[in-house]
């Protein structure tokens, strides 16, 4: 009797279970064919402009993937910050580009943290057995399993002006992305034409011409602080590849074939 009872539990604990899993597919499902409102809409027009750029036929896959960027992600505003419509919209817009056209998804990130402005962070550093503390100025910061951190001036400013090439959404979420494709069970967020050992290839030459273009003070495309490690060289790629793409093609095109492959969009098209 009692293992028939221990029987039942596992039973009604495994369709519960399972129960759940059918319900948040079914939401997502939903979500993702679900469209901005209009007030929405002009909201993301106002605050990101480049939005309004992404092709007609994407435009739908874009706003539902934004439906469930702003369902699943918890909004806190820190340092007396006030979060607003516009700054989760924004947000939202900027992070759901990066994806709106491929299979890549933000799955272990729940939370976002806006900062007014730029914020202290400390950062532990290991040399061996000794550990140096350091606080640095930050205008954001990724963590691979969240959260994303932002300064809402930074993040804003950046949307506003989408032809600098500088946009701190953009740069946090691409260590998002990274993060994802560092894992074995993403490894499928390359292309299927795409060869792996290229990609490695690619970047790890460009990073290297980068390093040796700051390092003698010529001047490059890419922002400088993409000389620090080949992880943020891929994350000032991607800022440029979506905001000044005809000259990241022209200055590094075997660069801006991977990023095009791997986010299947072609920036350097948008009218």
């Amino acid at each position: 009797m009692a293992l028939t009872g221990i029987l039942i539990l596992v039973l009604l604990g495994a369709g519960f279970f399972g129960y759940k899993c059918w319900s948040k597919r079914k939401v997502v499902r939903e979500l993702l064919g679900t469209a901005l409102s209009d007030h929405q809409r002009a909201v993301v027009a106002r605050h990101v402009p480049l939005a309004q750029k992404l092709p007609p036929q994407l435009r739908g896959k874009f706003e539902g993937k934004m439906q469930v960027f702003l369902h699943q992600i918890e909004f806190i505003g820190c340092a007396g910050l006030e979060v607003t419509e516009e700054m989760r919209l924004s947000i939202a817009a900027q992070a759901c580009l990066l994806v709106a056209n491929n299979d890549a998804w933000y799955k272990t990130l729940r939370t976002i943290l806006i900062y007014p402005g730029a914020f202290k962070s400390r950062r532990s550093e290991h040399d061996g057995f000794v550990v140096t503390e350091r606080e640095t100025v930050r205008l954001g910061e990724s963590w691979a399993r969240g959260p994303v951190i932002l300064s809402w001036a930074h993040a804003r400013e950046g949307a506003l002006d989408d032809t600098d090439g500088h946009n701190v959404v953009f740069h946090e979420f691409a260590h998002q992305i990274d993060d994802l494709s560092r894992q074995p069970e993403n490894a499928a967020l390359l292309d299927k034409g795409q060869d792996f050992a290229d990609w490695q290839r690619v970047f790890a030459d460009a990073f290297l011409r980068h390093v040796e273009n700051v390092r003698t003070g010529q001047r490059t495309v890419l922002d400088a602080y993409g000389a620090e490690s080949p992880t943020e060289f891929f994350a000032v790629s991607v800022e440029v590849f979506f905001e000044r793409p005809a000259l990241l093609c022209q200055t590094e095109p075997a660069v801006y074939r991977h990023l095009s492959e791997l986010f299947r969009l072609d920036p350097k098209d948008w009218v």
